[in-house]
């Protein structure tokens, strides 16, 4: 025996000790392209809600004509032209959109909660599709209209009704002095 294949039978080993497989390893990030910055929040009321109030959740998307970004809360939207923000020549919104919020509920590990950001798009029918389903957010939940599984925002994205699986795409992010930054690649 080599010392690569012993060292391939250790890895195995630990994989199977602790009960996954290393090729199917959950990731917290998504490997799916996705830059957005946007900064002095305030400017667009649902994302700076969405920022800074926990519970709440907005999506950031293109208007029809390509001409806006669409930022819609619980209980408001808001456009803003890409002219209107620096650098707007580079951004990637995933495959539907981005989703932005403050979960109520810290991450494992943490003690407050840190500003979060999932795809639009349900990552069940693109997975097991290939095609892109935009989720409909209502109270802190995400629902595909297609697959009918809803998912919690505020608990990492989990399905809580509906068929078992993967639970929402996330993206790196970080939101500091009322600008967001959303950076995958």
């Amino acid at each position: 025996m080599s010392y690569r294949d012993a060292i391939r039978l250790v890895v195995m080993g630990c994989c199977l000790m602790f009960g996954s497989s290393c090729q199917d390893a959950d990731y917290t990030y998504c490997n799916l392209p996705a830059k957005f910055v946007f900064e002095n929040a305030y400017q667009a009321p649902a994302l700076y809600t969405a920022c800074n109030s926990m519970g709440e959740f907005c999506t950031i998307t293109f208007s029809r004509d390509g001409k806006e970004f669409v930022f819609k809360g619980s209980s408001t939207t808001s456009n803003v032209p890409l002219t209107a923000v620096v650098g707007y020549n580079g951004f990637v919104l995933g495959l539907s959109g981005l989703v932005v919020g403050l979960p109520n509920i810290p991450e494992m590990g943490k003690t407050e909660s840190q500003v979060i950001c999932y795809e639009l798009a349900c990552p069940n029918c693109w997975e097991d599709y290939n095609i892109t389903k935009p989720l409909a957010l209502k109270d802190g939940t995400a629902t595909c209209n297609s697959c009918r599984r809803v998912y919690d925002l505020n608990s990492t994205g989990l399905v809580t009704q509906g068929e078992a699986g993967r639970s929402l795409y996330r993206y790196r992010v970080s939101y500091v002095n009322n600008t967001l930054v959303v950076s995958n690649r």
